[in-house]
């Protein structure tokens, strides 16, 4: 994490007078008005999750991730400047993120203008101009990246309640090499399913060790237990973030995901939509569950997960030994360089998805699956 960005966003927001906090007279420091944050690896099920709570009522829908934290905060510099804050809108006015929020340029703009001096303030005052717009007292944000930042998340929004959804790494490592995200470096090509397999036990593993120090803010969610078993996973949920979870009144009002599956999967005869769980098992080899559980093993037996591999094949070779020690150190690397150095103003700014504006902008809220 950027000490120099951490320090700036904490320092503007006790000068704001804690704006990012939401605890005041009107009670939003209470544990059923806190943000719940739905985080986890690509490919875990966080949209799945998020557009469960949105079907539940009360939160304000928005459908799409922010970036606040993992983009935003970054690519703009240091907010507290008007300049930046200019060139911030004068980008997100044009993306998806914008076209989607329901808002118009008129009800956000003077409020980024006059207000934000961080990624938390940002995130703060679109979500709260959102609900406010909605007639709801509480919002959720799904950016699965943010798990990374977790910390800073936590100091900015000290109430904040997050949410962990974790699925088997085998599923996840299948997924993410079929879309092609997490990429091998050149000399690992023939290992290719090393590398997102890597980053889903590098991406976890910080997510759980952040989550150790929120102790009652904190909870993890077993994709398998969302889908199978989807009443008792949500009353659970529900008494962790103290808001009601009717799976009845969520199947009748299902948004996003819940009726558009988002699957890389789409479209392949061997699959079917209805079936999320234990792909692995038809889609790799015995040699490929071995390799792979040979370096996320550990961490899917912590998970939860049985091996199914052949324990002798789960022995991992030399240069599988050196994937698993090097790549975590690889992540860290470019995660510092993203936030430490002007890397950061370089940022991957297509996830804002730029465009010309639609035809309809304030229509776009009922955009159902992003």
């Amino acid at each position: 994490m950027n000490p120099k960005f951490m320090e700036n966003a904490v320092a503007e927001n006790k000068s704001s007078g804690q704006r990012t906090q939401g605890a005041g007279s009107d009670g939003r420091g209470a544990r059923s008005k806190a943000p719940v944050f739905v985080l986890g690896c690509g490919r875990s099920g966080t949209k799945l999750l998020y557009h469960t709570l949105l079907s539940a009522g009360g939160f304000a829908v928005y459908h799409a991730e922010s970036n606040a934290f993992n983009l935003i905060g970054l690519r703009f510099g240091n907010l507290a400047k008007y300049k930046n804050r200019r060139a911030l809108l004068d980008h997100w006015l044009k993306s998806k993120l914008f076209y989607r929020s329901g808002l118009t340029r008129e009800e956000i703009e003077p409020k980024i203008l006059a207000e934000c001096h961080n990624a938390a303030d940002f995130l703060r005052i679109l979500m709260e101009t959102i609900a406010r717009k909605q007639g709801m007292e509480r919002w959720a944000e799904s950016t699965p990246l943010h798990l990374l930042y977790l910390p800073l998340i936590k100091k900015l929004f000290p109430d904040a309640l997050i949410v962990h959804i974790i699925r088997d790494g085998r599923d996840v490592t299948t997924s993410l090499n079929r879309i092609g995200w997490i990429k091998p470096l050149p000399w690992d090509k023939k290992r290719r399913l090393l590398a997102p397999a890597l980053f889903w036990r590098w991406i976890v593993s910080k997510g759980r060790k952040y989550g150790r120090s929120m102790a009652s803010d904190y909870m993890e969610v077993h994709f398998e237990d969302l889908v199978q078993k989807p009443r008792e996973t949500l009353l659970q949920l529900g008494a962790f973030i103290d808001h009601n979870l009717d799976y009845d009144r969520i199947q009748r009002h299902a948004q996003g995901t819940l009726r558009d599956p988002n699957s890389s999967f789409r479209g392949d005869g061997a699959e079917t939509e209805s079936n999320p769980i234990g792909r692995w098992k038809a889609l790799l080899s015995g040699a490929e569950v071995s390799q792979v559980e040979s370096v996320i093993g550990n961490l899917l037996r912590e998970t939860g997960y049985e091996l199914a591999g052949d324990e002798a094949l789960r022995r991992p070779s030399l240069p599988i030994s050196l994937m698993s020690f090097l790549y975590p150190i690889y992540f860290d690397l470019k995660l510092w360089l993203k936030t430490h150095t002007p890397l950061a103003r370089r940022g991957e700014i297509q996830r804002m998805g730029i465009s010309d504006p639609p035809t309809n902008p304030a229509a776009s809220h009922q955009i159902s699956n992003p």
